[in-house]
């Protein structure tokens, strides 16, 4: 196989897993905003639940394809050495507050779009051109010079993953180690998960979590292993029909952002498709199929001038704090939790807490106009 019809190969398994992602999304309705949303409002755990299930589900299988040597975890953009501490929380907090505003994270943005909903085509222009000047342009002189400042960054000789911060402890080695800290952290999700007897009668929320954790594996899979071939130019390894030429997984700020940047300069040479630009694709496929089998394909749009204000400032929040802290409620509270990253981990609570104050803000103020 020719390095062009790898690309291809690895852009075309983009397409296939987006659209299954896609599909389950509106089917399930799988929404990590949603997961917030109806804890802080109904005491309801269903699908927070689900998000939590995905996640137990992609750690083992990520951690069980590097063990087995399908991938080098080492090789993300999740595990590295530096740890910018504030970048996490900051743009953790942001993105929670910004999907509260907008409606919906980047997957459930994408899933909406298939669907018919006008209001988040808005928001994925926003996203994107706020994603991408965080990236290259004027909101990065905030992120690189405030949040990511040396004095607020960490760095680990060995990586900022649970394992390679516990070292050899007890004298077990890198590998053994990382089985147990999956082990523990998996099986303590999964006891939390299927505790509750009413989530276990809850088909939708069951098959989102095991779908959706299935589909990040997939994901590692074919951009991990796959995708990883002899570059003819340097004779090295490389990683093919990625954006950061490293394996990548789910994950939507980024490649929302490069897809913006495809089709605003769709006849410069040196843009072109990769895996998460066509996972995007893929998940909006996937969610127009399901709208148009089930009927529930609806075009929607803004009740008000002061909505759509609302969206734009909550896309904008999305696309500066998902570049931010390097990823989204499913780059880094999904795909990057996979990998076992403290950042990951961080971020995930960060957005978290950005989401939940958010909401109650917006019940208090309800509540005061009433």
């Amino acid at each position: 196989m020719t390095l062009g019809n790898l690309a291809e190969t690895i852009i075309l398994w983009g397409v296939g897993l987006g659209t299954v992602f896609g599909f389950v999304a509106n089917r399930c309705n799988f929404c990590t905003m949603g997961a917030v949303s109806d804890i802080v409002n109904m005491g309801d755990w269903g699908r927070m639940r689900a998000w939590l299930l995905a996640i137990a589900v992609a750690m083992i299988g990520t951690n069980g394809l590097a063990y087995l040597g399908y991938l080098d975890i080492s090789r993300t953009s999740y595990t590295g050495n530096v740890f910018p501490w504030l970048a996490y929380v900051v743009g953790g907090m942001c993105f929670g507050i910004g999907m509260t505003l907008a409606s919906g994270c980047g997957n459930k943005t994408l899933a909406r779009i298939g669907s018919g909903n006008l209001k988040s085509l808005v928001v994925f222009v926003f996203f994107g051109f706020a994603a991408m000047t965080t990236m290259k342009g004027v909101l990065g002189i905030i992120r690189l010079k405030v949040l990511q400042a040396p004095m607020f960054t960490l760095v680990f000789d060995q990586g900022q993953t649970i394992p390679a911060v516990l070292g050899s402890i007890g004298g077990l080695d890198f590998k053994t180690m990382q089985l147990v800290v999956t082990g523990i952290i998996s099986l303590a999700l999964l006891a939390f998960v299927f505790k509750d007897g009413e989530f276990r009668k809850q088909f939708d929320n069951n098959l989102a979590g095991l779908l959706i954790g299935l589909v990040v594996i997939g994901g590692w899979y074919v951009t991990g292993h796959l995708g990883l071939a002899e570059n003819p130019d340097t004779l090295e390894l490389s990683y093919f029909g990625t954006n950061s030429h490293l394996a990548e997984s789910m994950s939507f700020t980024g490649p929302i952002a490069y897809s913006v940047e495809l089709l605003s300069y769709w006849s410069d040479t040196s843009k072109a498709m990769t895996f998460g630009i066509a996972t995007t694709c893929g998940i909006a496929i996937g969610s127009f199929i399901y709208a148009m089998l089930s009927n529930s394909f609806r075009l929607e749009h803004f009740s008000s001038s002061e909505d759509m204000l609302r969206h734009i400032a909550g896309a904008m929040l999305m696309g500066f704090g998902g570049v931010t802290a390097a990823g989204c409620t499913i780059g880094q509270g999904l795909t990057g939790v996979s990998t076992l990253s403290m950042g990951s981990f961080l971020t995930f609570f960060s957005i978290i807490s950005g989401a939940a104050i958010t909401m109650k803000i917006q019940y208090y103020l309800l509540m005061h106009e009433a």
